[in-house]
């Protein structure tokens, strides 16, 4: 394998489909898009950790809408880590690459030393948006907080929400090349095919508070299927989840060749923030003229800098504020 064929794949996502097993999926790649989400900002290591995580997920799931709009991951949570925010724009035109961001929001003096990661949310919820534009209505469902990972959250939603059997399977870290300490992460999604009239077996699920998981699902012959996917995928190993030695198609033929993968035309991944003066402009008209008077500094200028990307805009107070013109920054 050459070094160009390795680099072809990282930010990459690739579908593929089982065709024994009627389950579609993906396998995701995260190299400059990882380590450009997570260098914008000075994390310490658990909430780099959830970030990474969040950003695997919302690539995996993102790529699985078929609009020309916004998909998003919001976890908020009561403990020393208040919120995650992430965004999936896909691609305006075929071809050209999706984006993604994502950033979090946390008390540093709340943070619990030692403690897991996934613990530094406490209670709270996982919530899927999609934003189609204007004149759409945006769609949201949520699930709460539960099952020790930000893996089992997505889980569960697929389950309890859109009753669709889900399963991750994720690897991140930072990695040493040419004395470089760079981020790279990967994962696979699995999700069995929609059904016509979906069932559950029994009452309630066997998650966490009776929540709904994958396997609650399917029964009979999908439910064998199933199975013995994810045995399948349980196979896996961190380094062949990151790459970049492996290469995704290679990756499936040795974890479903006998469940027949077929895979379709791969989409390209870039670091990218929606974020503009003219946005920032429209967010600040919402406040009245002694809000932005409070606002403002001794300097008499209004500062804001965004949270995902870090970019930083200066506006002058009385061009802002409710009823404030809208021009250039």
């Amino acid at each position: 394998m050459t070094i160009g064929s390795q680099i072809a794949w990282d930010d990459t996502v690739l579908p593929f489909q089982l065709d024994r097993s009627d389950i579609r999926g993906r396998v995701v790649r995260l190299d400059g898009v990882l380590e450009e989400v997570l260098s914008k900002h000075d994390y310490p290591p658990q909430i780099e950790a959830l970030v990474a995580e969040a950003s695997l997920l919302t690539a995996l799931i993102g790529q699985a809408i078929k609009l020309r709009w916004k998909l998003s991951l919001q976890i908020r949570g009561n403990g020393a880590v208040r919120m995650i925010a992430t965004d999936y724009y896909s691609p305006p035109e075929d071809g050209e690459p999706a984006r993604i961001r994502a950033y979090a929001s946390y008390v540093a003096e709340d943070l619990a030393p030692g403690a897991a990661a996934f613990d530094q949310l406490g209670e709270g919820y996982f919530a899927i948006l999609i934003d189609q534009g204007q004149g759409m209505v945006p769609y949201q469902g949520i699930t709460p907080i539960a099952g020790g990972s930000l893996t089992a959250c997505a889980e569960t939603y697929f389950a309890q929400s859109e009753q669709l059997p889900t399963r991750f399977a994720l690897s991140f870290g930072q990695s040493t090349a040419n004395g470089a300490t760079h981020w790279r992460g990967g994962g696979v999604m699995l999700q069995h095919m929609p059904k016509a009239s979906p069932g559950v077996a029994g009452e309630g699920g066997s998650g966490e508070g009776g929540l709904l998981q994958h396997h609650d699902l399917l029964e009979g012959d999908e439910g064998e299927n199933w199975t013995r996917a994810n045995l399948l995928l349980d196979t896996v190993e961190d380094l062949e989840l990151v790459g970049p030695s492996v290469q995704p198609p290679d990756l499936l033929v040795r974890l479903f060749h006998e469940e027949e993968p077929r895979v379709f035309e791969a989409q390209t991944l870039r670091f990218g923030c929606s974020c503009s003066a003219d946005r920032v402009r429209e967010s600040l008209s919402i406040y009245a003229p002694e809000e932005i008077a409070e606002m403002t500094t001794d300097e008499g200028i209004l500062t804001a800098d965004c949270q995902f990307c870090g970019a930083h805009y200066e506006f002058d107070p009385a061009t802002l504020g409710t009823g404030a013109g809208s021009g250039d920054a």
